[in-house]
């Protein structure tokens, strides 16, 4: 049986911004129909989370945790069904699509063990009391997620939040509104969640500042651009509403004197070209030793040519669409920028509809556009270095500080170096776009507040930490 009904989207009883279509970015046909959430409903959704979440703060631990293993069960019973909207509605290729089913399923799980974490310590105390503190649930907890990574991107707040017995306001980007917003409904549905505790807002960057306004959220968890962060930053700032910002990237992979090219060539096309590059953790630099770099550029326009680019739902590709015209007009016109700067060309640069060439510019640097700045597609501007210093001072330079890559044969000499790079993440024989249910995951500078999500990050994000004490009898005027 369908966990998703398309039938039950149109006209919404409670959502009243309009209808909108769930457009298919590969071949532009509508896939179905969805009701768009006005900043109005906001107000009416969150009066029903706060009152809803009351009840479900009280549950037992026990209890909780069952609906996420519930929850997490069902990404795989319905694998196959969310899958084909993972490739249809956001042109994810197929693997990529199971990538996302399968973290989706383990930030459930590890949600569910969160129910029953330790939640504070026994503190001394200079009067004559119990003195301790514990978690409680922050309340209402707003999350506002993209496109790029739509499941993901919003089951790794709404799984711990709910968890830790909060309810939730969920704002996916409207162009991934089913998989990024109503598939998850449907499945907490189905695992079990009381009505009341999830809402799911599709709509456009006015609903999403409701969301952040709202006085009855207490926490805001955002993923995206960092414009838009800094935006949320600032409302969450006016209305001290605590704000967790996951924002853009520009990620260096350093590729020393001593590595392998073949192995450092394929772990380039992988963090460039994954997703058509559409990842805040994407490769958006490429820092190669002189001695590597001709054979490092050549072998890399090799590999970009030979990948296959197309439909991924009726075409075996590696890459797929961007996710609209827009998208395609800003990853040209910055290729174009950069060639026009002195960079070269040397794979791709071209585009049929949204289907962008996988695309590598050679001799980068500091003034060319699609190295500077964040592409959000499949390009990879490659730079030489000459010594290690400048390859830090490389990396480290610019406003991001999201994920790094180094490649070495010799991995405490790539650890060493990972200390002089300040970066959230930083991967040390492997690519830039890594991702893990357990792990915690942010960034430093314009790339975000620092790391969330995975374990105590979790528990920091979505709880507050209360003080609490006990008499025997009731304390006397102290003086």
């Amino acid at each position: 049986m369908p966990l998703l009904d398309p039938t039950l989207w149109q006209d919404g009883p409670t959502l009243t911004g309009g209808d909108a279509p769930v457009v298919e970015p590969a071949t532009g046909r509508t896939l179905a129909t969805i009701g768009l959430a006005a900043p109005g409903d906001v107000a009416e959704a969150a009066v029903r989370a706060r009152a809803a979440q009351r009840d479900w703060a009280r549950t037992t631990h026990p209890e909780r945790a069952g609906v996420l293993r519930r929850a997490g069960d069902l990404f795989a019973a319905h694998a196959e069904e969310l899958r084909e909207w993972l490739v249809r509605e956001s042109g994810s290729i197929p693997g990529k699509a199971d990538f996302e089913l399968h973290v989706a399923a383990q930030e459930c799980y590890e949600a569910a063990a969160l129910a029953s974490r330790p939640t504070g310590q026994v503190l001394p105390s200079e009067a004559p009391r119990l003195s301790f503190t514990r978690r409680v649930p922050s309340g209402v907890v707003g999350v506002v997620a993209p496109f790029n990574a739509p499941l993901i991107l919003s089951i790794r707040s709404v799984a711990p939040a709910l968890a830790l017995g909060n309810a939730v306001l969920l704002k996916p980007d409207r162009r991934t509104a089913v998989c990024g917003g109503l598939a998850l409904a449907a499945v907490f549905a189905a695992a079990g969640l009381p009505d009341g505790l999830l809402h799911v807002l599709p709509g456009g960057a006015e609903t999403g500042a409701a969301v952040v306004a709202d006085p009855r959220v207490r926490v805001v968890s955002f993923t995206g651009s960092t414009a838009a962060g800094r935006s949320v930053a600032e409302l969450a700032g006016r209305h001290l509403t605590r704000a967790h910002l996951e924002l853009g990237g520009n990620s260096a992979l350093v590729v020393l004197r001593d590595a392998d090219v073949g192995a450092a060539v394929a772990q380039a096309s992988w963090g460039s070209f994954f997703h058509q590059g559409q990842i805040c953790m994407t490769a958006g630099r490429h820092l190669v030793h002189a001695s590597l770099y001709d054979e490092y550029v050549e072998r890399l326009a090799v590999r970009a040519e030979a990948l296959a680019v197309g439909d991924p739902y009726r075409e075996k590709v590696h890459l797929g669409p961007l996710i609209d015209r827009a998208q395609v007009e800003r990853v040209h016109a910055l290729v174009e920028a950069s060639t026009a700067r002195g960079a070269k060309l040397v794979a791709g640069g071209t585009h049929r509809d949204l289907f962008y060439r996988p695309t590598v510019l050679a001799g980068a640097g500091d003034d060319t556009p699609a190295y500077a700045e964040e592409v959000f597609g499949p390009v990879a501007p490659v730079r030489s270095f000459a010594t290690e210093d400048e390859a830090v001072e490389l990396a480290s330079a610019g406003p991001y500080g999201l994920s790094l890559g180094i490649v070495t044969r010799d991995a405490a000499r790539g650890l060493d170096l990972a200390d002089r790079i300040p970066t959230g993440i930083a991967h040390v024989n492997d690519q830039t776009v890594n991702d893990e249910a357990v792990a915690p995951f942010g960034g430093l500078g314009a790339s975000g507040t620092g790391a969330r999500f995975g374990g105590e990050a979790n528990l920091d994000a979505f709880t507050e930490l209360r003080w609490t004490t006990t008499r025997s009898t009731p304390a006397g005027h102290p003086f």
